[in-house]
């Protein structure tokens, strides 16, 4: 009976310390292939210097208070405030990034493969949303937001912003992840370099092929 009962308990613990130890690190890049070569080495985010030469520069970014150049085909520019302009948020899990709209300027749909987001509006109307994914229907949930407003946009769905307004928005995001990433759907897919197969997109978006190869000349191209 001892036995039985040691045997129990000891498969119980084996499981348990196998749960708590199989749990795969996020990852902070959109790839990290695997190599045999350690002179080849990139970690899975960033390199630590050592602690005890840590200064306050390290912790430090004043670009967010500059309004960003939004002279471009979407009337919208970002300031972004990741490890990248941070150091000393690595393994952090955090970073920010301001966004400035001209009058009907507009983040088009997009994704934070690695992040969840919540937007808070400090100047203007913005009309804002997310998509769900086709397990709850593709379902859109939207709002317009105005001065003071946050709105959350969860990890990995489709989501867009757009100025209404015919002045200046400005807004600030912070998420959770210290590189969280960003695809814009369209040039993912339109804009992809080999392109995608125009057929395979036509069939997708029941689209006419000429018309797929003239959004990929534009994507590709910048016109």
């Amino acid at each position: 009976m001892k036995a039985i009962q040691f045997l129990i308990g000891f498969a119980v613990l084996a499981l348990a310390s196998s749960l708590a130890s199989a749990y795969d690190p996020s990852p902070l890049q959109d790839i990290c292939v695997a190599i045999n070569n350690p002179k080849d080495v990139f970690v899975n985010g960033k390199f630590c210097k050592d602690p005890k030469l840590a200064r306050a520069e390290d912790f430090f970014f004043s670009g967010l208070g500059k309004p960003g150049n939004t002279a471009n085909r979407l009337g919208v520019d970002e300031t972004d405030a990741n490890v990248e302009q941070i150091p000393g948020l690595n393994t952090l899990g955090i970073s920010a990034f301001r966004i400035d709209y001209a009058p009907y300027g507009q983040r088009p749909p997009h994704i934070h493969p690695r992040a969840s987001e919540i937007l808070l509006v400090l100047e203007g109307t913005l009309h804002v949303g997310f998509v769900t994914s086709d397990q709850l229907n593709n379902t859109l949930i939207s709002k317009v937001l105005n001065k003071g407003d946050a709105f959350v946009f969860p990890i990995g769905l489709i989501h867009f912003q757009f100025n209404i307004g015919k002045t200046n928005a400005v807004a600030y995001s912070a998420l959770n992840s210290q590189f969280p990433g960003e695809i814009t759907i369209a040039d993912a897919v339109f804009g992809a370099n080999p392109p995608i197969n125009p057929d395979f997109l036509a069939k997708a978006f029941q689209l006419d092929p000429k018309t797929v190869k003239d959004l990929q000349h534009k994507f590709i191209n910048g016109d």
